[in-house]
């Protein structure tokens, strides 16, 4: 039996509410404000105030500007050369994905808390390009990170912010989080940090929700199945046109691209 200690991972895990995923409609990331806000209004932008932070071995241009670097990721547990611009590129993850967030409470909140989220170090972790775009949009449910030895902090960190901004977990996502903490039963929740949970720093106005829809792109391709959906050159095309996800067996479409990481759902 675990035993759940107060101020632990696990203890404010139980404590999340626990609801359904909302629809995805109206998301974009510019609902959390530019890439990236200076929203302590130090001079650096958060990319750069997180690379400062979390590189050893730097190469500046200025106060701000990080040339080069050497990270030490979690996700992977490996060590990357960082230069800008170069083929070592590093990214900057939300711990707790926009998306996600937007789906578990976020499509409600003032702009100002959004920015916040999207710019609090307690939400950001410098990795390898290849792991964050691997991870896109997932929760703990569908996705942890490769190094076995950060989950337990991992999924602390996902807790800690779900818990500071008032998000809800899903059902699934709170028995993967569980999953991960029985593990570690006293993993301590992180701090939820110095930041507020309202930027006074937006860097502009929040995007209007009523813009006139885009149109959709012209597909590469032309299907000719009965009722199936445009087929386009690339799963972001046809997210973009606001087509998937597909599911193996379910959908023909899933058979028109590459399902990375092989969970049989493509385009999601």
């Amino acid at each position: 039996m675990t035993v759940v200690t107060s101020g632990s991972a696990m203890a404010a895990v139980m404590a999340l509410a626990v609801k359904g995923r909302a629809p995805k409609t109206g998301y974009s990331r510019a609902q959390f404000g530019a890439a990236w806000v200076d929203v302590d209004r130090n001079g650096c932008d958060t990319r750069n105030d997180m690379l400062i932070k979390d590189l050893t071995s730097k190469v500046m241009s200025g106060t701000c500007k990080v040339m080069a670097g050497t990270l030490t990721d979690p996700y992977t547990a490996t060590s990357i050369r960082f230069i800008r611009g170069g083929v070592s590129e590093v990214d900057i993850d939300h711990v707790v994905a926009l998306s996600d967030a937007w789906q578990t409470g976020a499509a409600q909140w003032p702009y100002a808390k959004r920015v916040a989220l999207a710019n609090d170090p307690l939400n950001l972790q410098p990795t390898s390009a290849s792991a964050n775009r691997q991870k896109g949009d997932s929760d703990a449910a569908s996705w942890l990170p490769a190094s076995a030895a950060y989950r337990c902090s991992y999924v602390a960190r996902q807790v800690a912010v779900k818990r500071k901004y008032g998000a809800w977990v899903t059902a699934a996502e709170k028995t993967a989080m569980v999953a991960v903490l029985t593990r570690c039963p006293g993993q301590a929740l992180p701090a939820p940090g110095p930041q507020p949970t309202t930027a006074s720093n937006t860097g502009g106005k929040a995007p209007t929700t009523s813009a006139p829809a885009t149109p959709k792109p012209k597909p590469t391709k032309t299907s000719t199945g009965g009722g199936l959906d445009p087929q386009f050159g690339t799963c972001k095309a046809a997210k973009a046109a606001g087509y998937g996800p597909y599911v193996q067996g379910k959908d023909p479409e899933y058979n028109w691209y590459r399902d990375a990481d092989h969970d049989g759902v493509d385009c999601e």
